[in-house]
């Protein structure tokens, strides 16, 4: 058996001391090292933390006023319409004349000169338009109004008796709307020639008042004059007797308007 010498064993015995202490420094190197880095990190990671909250404490799109409550872009409301839209435009236009719409109302010539206010009937003695009908047209209309009660319908009116100066004020409101004297005269005669002056004439409001008077208008006289406009109706004394006369497809074709 070979035995290791003394001098030997010293040797080894420090070679395994300066292992251990190089060890012991690098992990101290290595643990500082790593107690800098996260040192700092820490100031990157506190403000990453602060600017978190700061961006879920500021508004979010979804909380700011919506798009659809600001006013339409003049883009939006410029665009041209579709072609059917234009179409369905036009056909209520033309089922609508000027003298129907109730903004006229407010028109500077007033109750007076034959305006009539929303909610009149033909029983509305207070209402010019109605109490400078001509009397044996009231007449007719009251009967035939209370007839039409039964069945539970009432007889509101558009329009009735209208002041020269009212009639131009229509006439003129029709050309701008119409774009033309010639397509105006379809709807709204001058105030030589109109009816309404003349208190012969009445336009009667809401559709069941006029399909009532369509199927009985007959039996007191009432007739439809013009088939563009189906609230438009006058007098007929012998219509009781003989029915309605043929209508004219609009004013244009009635002779008492080429005067």
């Amino acid at each position: 058996m070979t035995r290791t010498p003394p001098s030997a064993r010293a040797t080894t015995r420090r070679t395994r001391r300066l292992l251990v202490v190089g060890l012991t420094g690098v992990i101290a190197a290595i643990t500082a090292a790593l107690a800098y880095q996260a040192t700092k990190s820490s100031p990157s990671s506190s403000l990453s933390a602060s600017s978190a909250r700061s961006l879920s404490s500021s508004p979010s799109p979804s909380s700011s006023p919506s798009l659809s409550s600001s006013p339409s872009s003049p883009s939006a409301s410029s665009s041209p319409s579709s072609p059917s839209a234009s179409s369905a435009s036009s056909a209520s236009s033309a089922a609508s004349p000027p003298h129907t719409h109730r903004s006229e109302h407010r028109g500077a010539l007033g109750k007076a000169g034959g305006v009539v206010p929303d909610g009149v009937t033909v029983f509305d003695d207070a209402t010019p338009a109605v109490a400078n009908l001509d009397p044996d047209l009231l007449m007719a209309l009251r009967r035939a109004a209370t007839a039409a009660a039964d069945d539970g319908v009432e007889f509101y009116v558009n329009s009735g008796w209208r002041s020269p100066e009212y009639q131009n004020q229509l006439l003129r409101e029709a050309v701008a709307k119409y774009g033309s004297e010639k397509e105006a005269a379809r709807w709204v005669a001058t105030a030589q020639t109109s009816p309404h002056v003349s208190g012969d004439a009445v336009d009667i409001g809401r559709s069941d008042a006029t399909a009532w008077l369509s199927k009985h208008g007959a039996e007191y006289g009432l007739c439809q004059i013009y088939r563009n406009e189906p609230w438009h109706y006058e007098l007929r004394a012998d219509a009781s007797d003989r029915d309605c006369p043929r209508m004219y497809a609009d004013p244009t074709q009635d002779p008492r308007m080429q005067h």
